[in-house]
């Protein structure tokens, strides 16, 4: 008698734990296809753009979705010659390259201070910050270029990238401190009780636990600098300077624009960026889910 009774419980509650994987299974289908469809809604316009590469501007306005006749090669190299990829790739390089370590390092030093440190009036900083991040930066430009012009920084790499490393860093100090804020402040205390200065403990104890939100800030400032027109064409006039967004304007005059050499343009363009995040888009994920520390 005590045996069936307590088997009974048993044999009743398998089926009530087989129903969540029955429905999970059902559902499986329904998960792909939003899948299949948000990867055709990304991947198709790059497919797009890449069977337009190879064709005319004839071939385009018939069918700008079909796969081209041919895989010449003609458009790619006209269009490296052309927009002067070699010179503006190597200025976008350089800029990306300053701004991702300017930015890194003022956004790292005021993400530590609003983080773990006791700023007097930090809140109004943090406010500050976004309101500076969600301003449109053509509020800027007229007194900017005044400014830049009496500097003498117009036509210099290193006035560009200040002005990236100004309009990047209140976004970058706002992600970074939200993973500093996650440090524990045991590790700040032991450092001070060991004699470590705020400058050591910031650059030796809390900045390297924040990695993945260091990785995240130059990967998202680093395609920022890449893709960024609007500052570009109208801080820089001297060809020899031009970063690789204004290759573009090669490609088209007053009346018409050819959509091939285009074409071919963006995927220049885009190369780079796409392997540099299929090299690092684990980090890069981890960077944006996890926290300070594991």
């Amino acid at each position: 008698m005590t045996t069936s009774t307590l088997e009974r419980p048993a044999t009743k509650a398998a089926p009530r734990a087989a129903r969540p994987m029955r429905s999970e299974r059902r559902a499986m289908p329904v998960y792909y296809l939003i899948l299949i469809a948000l990867a055709v809604f990304a991947i198709g316009p790059m497919i797009a753009l890449l069977f337009n590469a190879f064709k005319n501007n004839a071939e385009i306005g018939a069918n700008p979705l079909s796969p081209p006749t041919s895989l010449s090669l003609s458009n790619f190299t006209e269009a490296w010659t052309r927009g002067d990829f070699a010179t503006t790739m190597l200025n976008s390089a350089i800029l990306c390259l300053g701004s991702v370590v300017g930015t890194c390092f003022v956004a790292g030093l005021a993400a530590y201070a609003l983080s773990h440190l006791n700023v007097r009036g930090g809140n109004g900083v943090v406010a500050y910050l976004f309101l500076s991040s969600a301003l449109p930066v053509q509020l800027f430009v007229v007194p900017l270029f005044f400014m830049w012009t009496n500097l003498g920084l117009t036509d210099t790499r290193p006035g560009l990238i200040l002005i990236y490393i100004a309009t990047d860093a209140p976004f970058a100090a706002l992600l970074l401190r939200s993973f500093l804020l996650k440090i524990p402040h045991d590790f700040t205390e032991a450092a001070r009780l060991d004699g470590a200065s705020d400058w050591q403990i910031a650059w030796r104890v809390v900045l390297p636990l924040a990695w993945p939100g260091l990785l995240t800030v130059a990967l998202i400032v680093g395609l920022w600098s890449w893709n960024e027109f609007f500052w570009a064409i109208t801080f820089i006039h001297d060809p020899e300077l031009r970063p690789i967004s204004t290759s573009f304007m090669a490609f088209q005059d007053q009346y018409s624009t050819d959509w091939g050499l285009t074409s071919a343009a963006a995927i220049f363009m885009l190369g780079p960026v796409v392997l540099l995040f299929l090299l690092l888009q684990r980090k890069f994920v981890a960077g944006l889910t996890s926290g300070g520390i594991k």
